[in-house]
This record gives C-alpha cells, structure tokens and sequence, in this order.
C-alpha cells in the first residue's frame, strides 16, 4: 500500500483514502476512486491532490489499488 505522495502510485480508478480539506485537523480519511489527479509535481510531502468521482478534493493518504 503506497502512502500517496508519489504521482507515479495514484492512476485514474485507483481506490485512495483521502484528506479533505475541512478534515486536515482531524485526520479523518474518506474513501473513493480518484477521477483526476490535480497536483503536477512529481511527489508532495502532504500527499498528491486529488478529485474523486464524488467531486470531492483533498490529498491522498493511502493507495488502496
């Protein structure tokens, strides 16, 4: 299970648990399938930002798949 601050990890699909950004003090992960990846950059220490199939944005935790 990759820990989602590489790009290369995260592909269209991939199942994720993710940080939303009104969760970032709690911590508290959301699941979902990533419907576009949003960050650019090759990695990023607080997770790749992404917007799930339910619309939602926040940076991944954990790669499921």
């Amino acid at each position: 299970m990759a820990n989602g601050t590489k790009r290369v990890d995260i592909k269209s699909g991939s199942e994720v648990n993710i940080v939303l950004k009104e969760d970032q003090e709690t911590g508290l992960l959301t699941w979902g399938i990533v419907r576009d990846i949003l960050t650019k950059s090759k990695t990023h220490p607080h997770g790749i930002k992404v917007r799930l199939m339910t619309r939602e944005v926040g940076r991944v935790k954990e790669v499921l798949s």
